[in-house]
Order: C-alpha cells, then sequence, then structure tokens
C-alpha cells in the first residue's frame, strides 16, 4: 500500500492528497452517524487533541454501507460531528469502503486481508505511510493508545 499516493474529497468536496500527512502517524477511521459505535468519535477528538502536536491525525471517513446509518449528506455530518463531539480532526466526504465502488484509500487498506465488517473499523499508519495495525469496530480508542504511542 502506498498510503500517500492516494487522495481523497474532504467534508468540503476539496480533493486531498494524502502526502500531505507524509511523517505523521495516521489513524483513518470509517465513520457513521447512527451507529452504536458513535459515541466513539468522543474518544477519536480525544486522542487526537492529546498527539496532534507530536504527528499524530485522526482521518474520518463517513460511509452510509453498514445499517445506512450514515444517510445525511456532508453537511448534516459536519455540523453533527462538530456540534455534538467538537470534532476538529479533518473529516472527509461520503466513501464506500467496500465493494466494487469502494475508495482505493479502503482498497489499499484491506487489499489481501478481511472487508471492513462495520463502522469504525480504524486503521493505524505509521510515519513511512505503512499499515502498522487494524482494529475493530468495537475497540475503544483508549484501549489502542499504546500502539500510537509506539509510533510517536
Amino acid at each position: 500500500m502506498n498510503f500517500y499516493s492516494i487522495s481523497a474529497k474532504d467534508i468540503h468536496g476539496d480533493v486531498v492528497d494524502l502526502n500531505r500527512y507524509d511523517g505523521q502517524v495516521v489513524l483513518v477511521v470509517n465513520t457513521a452517524s447512527l451507529c452504536g459505535c458513535t459515541h466513539q468519535y468522543e474518544g477519536l477528538q480525544r486522542i487526537y487533541e492529546r498527539y496532534k502536536d507530536d504527528g499524530f491525525v485522526v482521518l474520518g471517513f463517513p460511509c452510509n454501507q453498514f445499517g445506512a446509518q450514515e444517510p445525511e449528506d456532508e453537511a448534516a455530518i459536519e455540523e453533527f460531528v462538530t456540534s455534538r463531539y467538537g470534532i476538529t480532526f479533518p473529516m472527509f466526504s461520503k466513501v464506500d469502503v467496500i465493494g466494487d465502488d469502494a475508495h482505493p484509500l479502503f482498497r489499499a487498506l484491506t487489499e489481501g486481508d478481511d472487508p471492513i465488517h462495520w463502522n469504525f473499523e480504524k486503521f493505524l499508519i505509521d510515519r513511512d505511510g505503512n499499515l502498522r495495525s487494524r482494529f475493530p469496530s468495537d475497540l475503544e480508542p483508549r484501549e489502542f493508545v499504546c500502539d500510537i504511542d509506539e509510533l510517536l
């Protein structure tokens, strides 16, 4: 996987080259506003605030493929995450994470591995752009802080 060769549209529709995050530790998360795991936004924001000055970033990618739990448009998603959870980390436009229309980022992250099964799966990428860990939906962000510490 060459994380830095991929681009994606941010929540405002602007193309972002992921090479912008070269040299940082990155946590990629597929998110949804109406999921039983949505409360994890709080923990994601907390670890982002804790580590952002050390070269860490969380990237949120809304997805409506699991239980239709992200039905709104990008403006509504942005309003929800900022007003409800105070999200300041980068959020992106809705993407598919499985199937023929899966975004290239998620095809690369799951290449040769299990497909994503639910919202809030998390992928930890090291400073060189290599996938280092994958965390299931039910694992709370505070439970893998040691993995982030190790890469920072």
